[in-house]
């Protein structure tokens, strides 16, 4: 490798290493993190890679910058339209009682926490982010956790480790789309390739997440039967379907039709098991009138969002009718982005809350309430989501990433199928999003594997399977779900608590992969 290569690697690596090493050493938080990482992102942008003097020569420096920065800002405007309404839902659902009947009624399927931790944090988080995904996942499912007892770092923590097994195949298959544009695959052949790592490894994030709720209820832990033989029920419940699905029928349904099916037959098997526990002491539990319509209006946000999600993301003609209204803008010709406003999450958030309050009675007062305090929440998140965003898109655009990439194939070309995944994970640590980094990286994986006469379609597999490791430590995820448990500034403290989980689950997977292809 040239010395100026070798000066570009290491230029392309610093921003990411500040950041990491201030937000875990340093304890720092993201805004803070995210800042610094921005000045050294700018001083290599245009010092070692010439953005806006050589890339972009014609626009100039200022005109180059102004169009990431423009990028960022946008982007930063769509992930806040998400963390806005799921904050709204949850101060609604506080202020009008709703989530004390949910708690009760998750009492009644079992009085063991650790119980309802396997239905939120896995097979709830699992449906919301096959049906909606793009953030909507850790912004619902750690207030729920918060609301059961866990404190709100395990909570995301819990919901980041959770969700991981079907980001693949999050939003009814979105992030497969770039692949399958990049390579020309077909979509079940994608979605045999990526899911195929899940499937196997799948159980290590579940028992991962459940060690940490062991950890943290320590002291009830002694008194209650072993956890463990649910969580291996509940792995099974998701994944065999899951496997099925990807397997057989293609990218669309894996993660929303494995946790439909698992939640189901898990909340069967919980009824059964809390009957016979019942029939067994001789107790006998009163059903009070209107119950189950007591239960219904207190989860109307979610079973409006549920509703909503179904029509929008199955239903042919009406998904057709909802994307072809967009709202473009362009900026010298080659900074951009489009967003589909009645088919963002955030949209559909929204009028679940608008929904739900309507169902629940929720007053005006009460309403305009959750509203003002979701809004006062925001501050922070937004200072660091522009600070993490703006040195993405100027690393992007600036070629840093490619240069990271290209860097990893020349020096790794043994082993280069361990390493596959971690690319795809660096991908979306950067750019927050696992088809953000399908989009920006498929195209190098395959050239990667015909370069060193590799087969193409388990690397790219590979490359999805790490594209969706890399959500569990991605900066605005974690910024994401902070905010709506009111954690901000202890983001330093989950990436901690979700790396090393991020870091075997990887490496598990290039193992695979390097037992594929040979």
């Amino acid at each position: 490798m040239t010395m100026p290569a070798v000066v570009q690697t290491l230029g392309a690596a610093l921003p990411l290493v500040t950041i990491v090493l201030l937000m875990l050493v340093a304890r720092w938080s993201a805004a803070r993190a995210g800042a610094v990482g921005l000045g050294v992102t700018l001083v290599c942008a245009w010092g070692i890679f010439a953005y806006g003097r050589e890339v972009y020569g014609d626009l100039g420096t200022l005109g180059a910058m102004a169009g990431a920065f423009a990028e960022a800002l946008f982007t930063a405007g769509t992930i806040l339209w998400i963390i806005f309404p799921a904050l709204c839902i949850h101060q609604l659902q506080i202020r009008t009682g709703a989530i004390d009947v949910l708690q009760r009624a998750l009492g009644r399927l079992s009085p063991d926490p650790r119980l309802a931790a396997l239905l939120v944090a896995w097979f709830f988080a699992l449906f919301l982010e096959g049906a909606a995904g793009f953030g909507t996942t850790i912004a619902l499912a750690a207030p729920m956790l918060v609301s059961l007892g866990f404190q709100p770092v395990v909570a995301v923590t819990m919901a980041l480790t959770g969700h991981v097994a079907g980001v693949s195949f999050g939003a009814v298959g979105t992030p497969i789309l770039p692949q399958m544009a990049a390579t020309g695959l077909s979509g079940l052949a994608l979605a045999r390739a990526n899911g195929f790592y899940h499937s196997v490894l799948g159980w290590v994030l579940l028992g991962s997440m459940m060690m940490t709720v062991v950890q943290v209820r320590q002291g009830q832990a002694g008194r209650r039967p072993s956890i463990w033989g649910w969580t291996l029920l509940a792995a099974a419940l998701f994944l065999v379907p899951f496997f099925v699905l990807s397997r057989w029928v293609g990218p669309e349904l894996p993660t929303l039709g494995g946790a439909l099916v698992g939640g189901a037959g898990f909340v069967v098997i919980l009824t059964l098991a809390s009957r016979s526990r019942a029939a067994t002491s001789g107790a006998h539990r009163e059903r009070l009138p209107g119950q189950r319509w007591h239960l219904l209006r207190a989860a109307a946000p979610y079973l409006i969002l549920v509703l909503l999600i179904l029509l929008t993301r199955l239903l042919a003609p009406v998904q057709r009718r909802l994307t072809d209204v967009v709202w473009e803008w362009v900026l010298f010709e080659r900074f951009g982005g489009s967003f589909q406003p009645l088919f963002h999450p955030g949209s559909l958030l929204f009028l679940g809350f608008l929904g739900g309050a309507l169902w629940q009675r929720a007053s005006l007062s009460e309403t305009r309430t959750a509203m003002h305090l979701a809004a006062g929440q925001l501050g922070a998140v937004t200072v660091a989501l522009l600070s993490m965003l703006s040195l993405s898109r100027l690393m992007v655009h600036a070629g840093m990433i490619d240069s990271l990439a290209a860097a990893a194939a020349n020096t790794l070309r043994e082993v280069w199928p361990v390493c596959a995944p971690a690319v795809g994970a660096l991908g979306t640590f950067v750019t927050g999003s696992a088809t953000a980094s399908n989009i920006l990286l498929s195209d190098f994986q395959q050239a990667t594997a015909q370069h060193l006469l590799l087969p193409v379609l388990p690397l790219i597999g590979a490359q999805g399977f790490g594209a969706a490791v890399g959500n569990m430590i991605c900066p605005h995820n974690i910024i994401a779900g902070g905010a709506t448990v009111g954690v901000s500034g202890q983001e330093g403290e989950i990436l901690r608590r979700t790396l090393g989980v991020c870091a075997l689950y990887t490496l598990l997977g290039g193992l695979i992969a390097l037992w594929i292809v040979r």
